[in-house]
């Protein structure tokens, strides 16, 4: 995994067009290979328009279950991202916004080993995950098809 973050960002509210934004940017970047995302609950994130769009452009989504941020790795990508903020006050918003986007796009290059460590290894199993329901899923073992609960 490169830890490289695919970022779509405003100055508003998130709503669907953004997430359908988001899902045309990391198809264009990942074509050809298969592409799981894991969301939370967020009502734009779980409409029609967006689990549509995800099924046109060949993109499996995976929500984590209510209630659970914990599970969710961008928390624990902000917390890094806030950690690194708290040493400035920035007067201008477009200041502060560059600032968040160089951080996040640093998380595959020099901050990966900070992010390896906030986000580790053993999250990182989307590929061999088969769903069991909405919100959980098994993992494939082996070829005789074993499988244990991982969420």
């Amino acid at each position: 995994m490169t830890k490289k973050v695919t970022t779509v960002a405003n100055d508003t509210y998130i709503t669907a067009a953004e997430v359908c934004e988001m899902l045309r940017k990391v198809a264009a970047e990942y074509a050809g290979k298969s592409i799981h995302i894991v969301l939370d609950n967020a009502r734009y994130q779980k409409c029609e328009i967006v689990r549509n769009l995800a099924t046109e452009l060949g993109i499996a989504l995976h929500y984590i279950p209510p209630y659970s941020p914990n599970l969710n790795l961008i928390e624990r990508l902000w917390k890094h991202v806030k950690s690194r903020l708290r040493s400035k006050y920035y007067d201008q918003f477009d200041d502060f916004k560059e600032t968040i986007d160089s951080i996040v796009g640093d998380t595959h290059k020099g901050s990966k080993a900070l992010v390896d460590r906030l986000i580790g290894v053993s999250v990182q199993i989307f590929d061999t995950l088969v769903p069991v329901n909405d919100n959980s899923f098994v993992v494939a073992k082996d070829s005789e098809k074993e499988h244990r609960l991982v969420a």
